[in-house]
């Protein structure tokens, strides 16, 4: 069956507010799993109804317009959507542009956004660790990575590399008991801009 022929949930009503949206699908074109074009992308979101989606590098970054829509509902649908249209089982995590700036202002390690940002990650979560939890995974740490958590986010610093750490996303997630999906600090103020614009 085509891809394209899947009967997937509706287009998205229009309403009389617009937002903006940035949308992260997680473990996406990794290894061979979960492989998905960017133009196809794209293609989706204009057949679920979203406006003006862009993309941004190959590791699965949306940025869309729709009327305003609580972000747990834009993943639901996305997730659904995305299974039965892309045959594409995976976790979406959408935050509106607003959320997205604060992210960003509320980063913990301006020096490390400055002076080294590809170290820097900012994880998205499915739902805020508890305080336990983010103790606990600071206690995992075998090297000299550094970890804030900050609401439904977690700002990591990889100062030796994100490649060769033993602070991997398998251990963040079991850890922290929620799933989620990490981008660089480069990625994340590109995103800002393209929600922006």
């Amino acid at each position: 069956m085509s891809r394209r022929g899947v009967v997937g949930p509706q287009a998205l009503e229009r309403g009389a507010v617009v937002a903006s949206y940035v949308a992260l699908l997680r473990a996406v074109n990794v290894g061979g799993r979960n492989p998905i074009g960017m133009p196809e992308l794209r293609e989706f979101a204009v057949q679920l109804g979203l406006d003006a989606p862009r993309t941004l590098l190959q590791s699965g970054n949306l940025v869309f317009r729709c009327p305003a829509r609580n972000t747990a509902d834009l993943e639901r649908l996305l997730e659904s959507a995305a299974a039965a249209r892309l045959c594409l089982q995976t976790d979406v995590m959408v935050r509106s542009a607003a959320d997205w700036r604060a992210i960003i202002e509320r980063n913990p390690f301006p020096r490390e956004a400055k002076n080294d940002p590809g170290h820097l990650l900012v994880m998205a979560f499915k739902q805020a660790p508890k305080p336990a939890d983010v103790k606990a995974l600071r206690a995992a740490i075998s090297g000299r990575e550094v970890v804030e958590a900050v609401g439904a986010h977690a700002y990591l610093v990889y100062p030796d590399g994100i490649g060769r750490s033993r602070l991997t996303t398998a251990l963040i997630e079991r850890t922290l008991g929620t799933r989620g999906t990490g981008r660089n600090w480069n990625t994340v103020l590109k995103l800002a801009a393209l929600a922006a614009s």
